[in-house]
């Protein structure tokens, strides 16, 4: 395929009307429309291969039954680039198109199917904010810390991070790119999820007393500059709002209510879930660990509801059964919906590209950078 190649039209519908937010919805196909599957997957042959569909872990089934690729955002932001089609749907949140964005050619096009599916987490680290912190920082302890960034960030967060000789992370290898920061510098800044920082901090062999958690609503993060000067690792007051809700009390009930059940959690919940858990993984490792299981395993997954159902329809041979109670959905993955995918597919067909995602070309270069960095010290 060329990059000249030719959408193939299904109609002349008028092309939406746009906003600085992206592409109002004009002509949403109503969830109630019992042709929605159908005409999904007749959308998805006639692109054949002039498009990728990713769909990451958390997605709901009706969409990701169309996906060519699951994963994490990172795994899928790496098969983007590496697919070689010209346009790309990202079943995900905005930052994870982002990242496909950034690492893939200039000519590739990338769709987030609803603008409004963002990252709450993500959300928490604003570039003005982070960057005010930044000066703060090299005015009390000047060339001591090197930025550390989750993949869950903004492509500015990220750039800003490459700028300033930090690294982009995963859940994966955060250990890692911890160790590599604290040889560069004495300090770390990690951005955005204060939990997945913590808890790699004491993996690593760190104390409590060595991290101090940096409010960017407040004056010095709400710090003293001794305490500044103290910590080893500042950690950027973020969190996810959905492995934020697990508790302690919930790994007891679990143990009580199955017996002999394995709890498996997401390192981005807090350290007191991780400590009472028998394993702790990210997204892929979770998944990898119930596969491999024997049949006849029992697991209580700490992590997004749609995933771990899934995890239980694909694995009949084996108990998995969620953390919580109660349902907890990542809400803005959730905006991913078949009439939004549908509304996409169908747009693309007719020679419209709705809702790209197109990071600012220095920030993507420096994100890059850091990006780069990972995959050096990985």
């Amino acid at each position: 395929m060329t990059e000249s190649t030719p959408i193939l039209l299904l109609d002349r519908r008028p092309a939406p009307a746009t906003s600085e937010r992206g592409t109002f919805c004009t002509d949403l196909p109503p969830a109630a429309d019992p042709d929605l599957v159908a005409r999904a997957a007749a959308a998805r042959q006639a692109l054949d291969d002039q498009v990728v569909i990713l769909g990451h872990h958390y997605q709901k089934q009706e969409v990701i039954q169309f996906a060519d690729a699951r994963g994490d955002s990172y795994k899928l932001a790496k098969y983007a680039a590496e697919t070689g089609a010209p346009y790309v749907i990202f079943l995900g949140v905005h930052f994870m198109a982002e990242s496909a964005d950034i690492l893939t050619d200039d000519h590739v096009q990338v769709i987030l199917p609803d603008m409004g599916a963002g990252c709450s987490m993500a959300d928490m680290a604003d570039i003005g904010q982070a960057e005010e912190a930044w000066t703060v920082l090299n005015q009390i302890v000047p060339g001591r810390v090197t930025p550390v960034t989750y993949m869950n960030s903004t492509a500015a967060i990220k750039a800003l991070t490459g700028r300033e000789g930090g690294t982009i992370c995963t859940s994966s290898n955060a250990d890692g790119a911890m160790r590599w920061a604290l040889e560069q510098r004495d300090k770390v800044l990690f951005l955005p999820d204060q939990h997945l920082g913590r808890n790699t901090a004491l993996k690593m062999g760190l104390g409590l007393d060595d991290v101090a958690v940096w409010d960017p609503h407040r004056d010095l993060g709400g710090l003293t500059e001794e305490q500044i000067a103290r910590a080893t690792v500042l950690l950027w007051k973020g969190h996810c709002s959905v492995h934020q809700r697990f508790q302690p009390e919930m790994v007891d009930a679990v143990r009580a209510r199955v017996q002999g059940v394995r709890v498996i959690v997401h390192p981005e919940c807090r350290k007191e879930v991780v400590e009472k858990a028998d394993e702790v993984g990210s997204t892929e490792g979770i998944i990898r660990a119930i596969e491999a299981s024997p049949p006849g395993s029992k697991w209580a997954v700490g992590t997004e509801l749609n995933l771990v159902s899934r995890l239980g329809i694909e694995n009949p041979d084996k108990t998995v059964v969620f953390l919580d109670r109660t349902v907890c959905f990542c809400a803005t993955m959730n905006r991913i919906d078949l009439p939004h995918l549908v509304w996409a597919m169908e747009n693309l067909l007719n020679g419209v590209v709705v809702n790209r995602i197109s990071v600012d070309p220095d920030d993507a270069e420096w994100a890059r950078v850091a990006l780069e960095r990972m995959l050096q010290i990985a």
